[in-house]
């Protein structure tokens, strides 16, 4: 009989979860709030108190029902970071509409993949985006998309015209909506969100009210959140760190949202936390990397900044070390979550150590459970044991849309969300990620984590990022690729010199025997590194020699 402890923690947490809809919870805050600011567009210059960011919010909602729009029907939104998308996330919400959130890079064939899949009755989108033509892209599927009804762009008449409209509908009748805000539940679906889909179609996450607002709310206790508080949010909105941990940690604190941009900017984020005084940024590493590397870095005010979140893929060490020291952020936390779970499971609270927050994902999170588990028994592991990591609780999604097989796939009948990557949870209850099981390589035998690696080569003086990879090989079965970002100035490395640095630290099997240097990694809209577009260019790279 075993005496460890095992790798299983719950999150015990004094307040209680909050059992209201979106709608509800956000005209408590207004009438809370009404005269703080809500909303900041820097690029447009627009700003909005709570009073009227909420009359905007109920004049849009206002519209859509005229529309025709209604409870369970699904609207999608496509477009970068703008005001109008806040407006339709709690619009959608007040009306019980599903809002389906669509990413900005998709492409015709993967917008028509999504407008089918999940039955969408009206798209919002931006006209296009930077080199996006979205509104030629729409007009290429629609005539295959027997659901879409409407289609408005913003910025049009279209899109003013359901904004006046609204508006004048809730000032002469305000009893409609509040009557379609009275019916809904805290646990309807109100959220679709595609996973990246890096293996196969994307699939449709399916979230409610008490999925993403508790979500969004513990992440903005644990962040010390509270009406003061003015929160940077250059992560996009069509995922969940911008519209749950960024809008709905905002709107259940009364914090204030400010977004720098469309898209993200290192000297835009810079320049709103000044300009702002933003208390708390947020941010993927790539994203915080870039803002350090900005060569007029020294010359912005971040004295405000007091917290954030780094989320979205692994930390490196010297990354966050820079972001508490350079950028005054004592109490940025380390949030480790997935779409799926609505996102965040696992978080660093701001009185751990630097130690805890550079080397772990943090703990569970309130109201939720997490244990390591066995990925071929499905056992509770040991502390200090490496194994799967499982969430369950509030957070874990309704399902995939339409889509019975993969969720259960996903979800075991315990109700335990599988995530796919391997952790290891301390004598504490804190969680390393060392991985994803699908990245694990097996080099002859040998179990290898690409984390590992990639930590180490981060403390090279030279080397400003390292992603790990495996590759085929005859004799090893696999072998280990390093794809390398230099610092600016530095001398190009090779296979040797990264040899070189690593014999003697590293055990040989880990070392690296390939090395290619890029500028940039190939990479998802929200700055996660896409592993397999990297091994597809690197078994071409090989073979040429």
């Amino acid at each position: 009989m075993s005496t460890a402890l095992p790798s299983y923690a719950s999150g015990v947490w004094d307040a209680p979860m909050l059992g209201d809809t979106i709608g509800d919870n956000f005209d408590r805050t207004v009438a809370a709030h009404g005269d703080r600011d809500a909303l900041v567009d820097r690029p447009s210059g627009r700003r909005w108190t709570y009073a009227e960011l909420a009359a905007d919010v109920n004049g849009v909602a206002a519209g859509l029902l005229q529309r025709g729009v209604g409870m369970g029907d699904r609207v999608g939104i496509w477009a970068p970071n703008c005001p109008e998308w806040t407006l339709i996330q709690f619009a959608t919400a007040k009306i019980g509409a599903i809002l389906v959130n669509i990413n900005p890079a998709y492409r015709s064939h993967e917008l028509q993949y999504v407008l089918e899949q999940a039955g969408i009755k009206m798209l919002v989108a931006a006209p296009s985006f930077k080199t996006s033509d979205y509104a030629g892209m729409i007009e290429t599927v629609r005539p295959q998309c027997a659901d879409l009804g409407s289609v408005i762009l913003l910025g049009s008449t279209d899109w003013q015209a359901l904004v006046t409209d609204g508006t004048a509908a809730q000032s002469a009748d305000p009893s409609r909506l509040a009557t379609a805000q009275s019916k809904l539940s805290a646990d309807d679906p109100i959220n679709i969100q595609y996973t990246s889909g890096t293996t196969g179609f994307p699939k449709g996450a399916t979230l409610s009210h008490h999925n993403i607002l508790n979500n969004g709310f513990f992440v903005g206790e644990l962040c010390h959140y509270t009406e003061a508080d003015r929160v940077c949010i250059p992560v996009p909105f069509y995922h969940c760190f911008g519209m749950v941990m960024g809008n709905l940690a905002c709107t259940t604190h009364g914090a204030t949202m400010v977004i720098p941009g469309p898209a993200f900017d290192p000297k835009a984020t810079l320049e709103a936390v000044q300009a702002e005084r933003c208390t708390s940024l947020y941010g993927v590493p790539t994203m915080f990397i870039a803002e350090l590397a900005d060569p007029d870095f020294a010359s912005y005010d971040l004295s405000s900044l007091r917290t954030g979140i780094m989320a979205g893929s692994p930390c490196p060490v010297e990354v966050m070390k820079q972001v508490i020291e350079q950028m005054g952020m004592a109490e940025v936390s380390i949030c480790y979550g997935m779409t799926e779970t609505s996102p965040v499971s696992l978080q660093t609270r701001s009185d751990d150590t630097i130690e805890q927050r550079v080397s772990t994902v943090g703990r569970v999170g309130p109201h939720l459970e997490v244990k390591i588990v066995d990925p071929s028994t499905g056992l509770t592991l040991p502390r200090g044991e490496a194994g799967e990591l499982c969430t369950r609780g509030y957070s874990v999604m309704l399902g995939y849309w339409e889509n019975p097989e993969k969720t259960s796939e996903a979800i075991d009948t315990a109700r335990w969300m599988h995530t796919g990557d391997i952790g290891v949870m301390d004598a504490d209850g804190y969680v390393a990620i060392t991985g994803r099981i699908k990245d694990m390589v097996i080099r002859g035998g040998e179990n290898i984590y690409p984390r590992e690696i990639e930590e180490f080569l981060y403390s090279h003086p030279d080397i400003l990022d390292a992603q790990v990879i495996g590759v085929p090989d005859a004799k090893y079965g696999e072998e280990l690729m390093v794809w390398i970002r230099m610092r600016e100035g530095a001398p190009e490395l090779d296979a040797d010199s990264v040899r070189a640095f690593c014999t003697g630290k590293l055990a040989h099997y880990k070392i690296p025997k390939y090395v290619h240097v890029v500028d940039e990694f190939p990479m998802t809209v929200t700055g996660k590194i896409r592993k397999i577009d990297m091994r597809e260019q690197s078994v071409e790279l090989i073979g040429r020699g």
